[in-house]
């Protein structure tokens, strides 16, 4: 069961490849390129590269996730399931996870579009989060997937872990979409996360094979795209001003917006607890492996609010912006990022199978990892880099 999960990357990045392909070439003849964002946001100057690289991400990820769902709805898979074994022992829960599958595709799909209008248009803010946060609800109410389900008996039903759950898809959503500040920044970061998160599921004492397919697809799908949005050659400034290398496309909202929320959707499917296989602490692997995209979100937020401005508004003041200003090159800034996110990952990946004393070492690694990068960064907070 492990391989044909494995399978589903290689078959996302075929799609992928193609889709991201058609997305830019749409893109260069729609006149679909970088914008510079809402009023008060400060970005830099925007460039002739089209933002519509979401929806390769999103075809990539949809097209075989809407044909899976619907072979496991209407049945079809029986005959391939004889052949073989391995499906067929676990096609009896594959196929209870068919309805919040096309729940979780409707959501995505909801996000996807608002996130192609904003790019085209850009949205204020709080209507945009009231949609994100809409979406939360719906994937939470309609697929019944909740953190800390432990609590409802204490406070008189599910309002508690609902709002728990929904806050935390939120955050991580936005924690992603900020992410989306430099070439393959958060495809990358992304990818590095759905592989550390596909490992967990497809490794735990139960493996969850439907979460572990879909972080299978998800991973494929921005491999794909970040052989556009991050390519081998670089950016850089030519003798005559012209810049050659760099990203091709960028995601942007309607792809960062679809990323972050199955991140964040997916985390709270994968039961990390499985007693009595797995320890208590075992819940704490998405933090652990978000720990990073949750540092930017977290910092990048506290300095505007000390600046007295709007969280939610975008500027130049991103982990990533501030590695640079602390004298990396963008793409070296972006590496730095990868690496932090790889570090903090595997611990997460041995959390489950370690003795509390472990467990407590891989935790203190977490905090030295944000520690050491907090305080290099101590007072050297001000705007500076380039985004994209």
């Amino acid at each position: 069961m492990l391989l044909l999960c494995l399978l589903l990357i290689p078959l996302a990045f075929a799609l992928g490849v193609p889709a991201t392909l058609l997305a830019r070439t749409l893109g260069r003849r729609l006149n679909a390129l970088d914008s510079a964002g809402v009023a008060g946001q400060v970005k830099a100057p925007p460039r002739k590269v089209p933002n519509t690289g979401g929806v390769g991400i999103f075809l990539a990820l949809a097209i075989p996730l809407l044909a899976g769902v619907l072979a496991l709805k209407l049945g079809l898979l029986g005959t391939i399931a004889d052949s073989l074994p391995a499906l067929g022992e676990h096609l009896p829960g594959l196929s209870k996870q068919a309805g919040p599958g096309l729940a979780l595709l409707g959501c995505l799909l909801v996000l996807h579009v608002v996130g192609l209008i904003d790019d085209r248009r850009a949205l204020p803010a709080i209507p945009k989060l009231l949609v994100m946060l809409a979406a939360s609800f719906a994937a939470v109410w309609f697929t019944d997937s909740r953190l800390l389900t432990m609590l409802d008996a204490h406070v008189g039903g599910p309002w508690l872990s609902v709002a728990i759950t929904v806050l935390w898809i939120g955050i991580v959503t936005n924690a992603f979409n900020f992410l989306d500040n430099m070439d393959g920044l958060s495809a990358g970061v992304a990818a590095v996360c759905a592989a550390f998160f596909l490992t967990v599921a497809a490794m735990s004492p139960a493996p969850q094979w439907f979460v572990a397919g879909v972080l299978a697809l998800l991973l494929g799908a921005l491999l794909a795209f970040l052989v556009f949005n991050f390519p081998l050659r670089p950016r850089r400034r030519l003798a005559d001003g012209s810049t050659t290398g760099g990203a091709s496309i960028f995601m942007g909202d309607g792809g960062s917006l679809v990323v972050g929320f199955l991140l964040a959707f997916l985390s709270v499917r994968i039961t990390y607890v499985q007693a009595p296989a797995s320890p208590w602490y075992s819940a704490l692997i998405p933090l652990i492996i978000l720990a990073v995209p949750l540092y930017d979100f977290c910092s990048v937020c506290a300095i505007r609010i000390w600046q007295g401005k709007s969280p939610l508004v975008g500027d130049l003041q991103h982990f990533s912006h501030r590695l640079v200003g602390h004298g990396l090159s963008p793409r070296a800034a972006v590496l730095v990022i990868y690496a932090c996110t790889a570090i903090t990952g595997i611990g997460a990946v041995s959390l489950p199978r370690l003795e509390a004393w472990q467990a407590a070492l891989v935790g203190v690694q977490t905090l030295l990892v944000l520690l050491t990068i907090a305080l290099y960064e101590y007072k050297r907070t001000a705007p500076a880099g380039r985004e994209h």
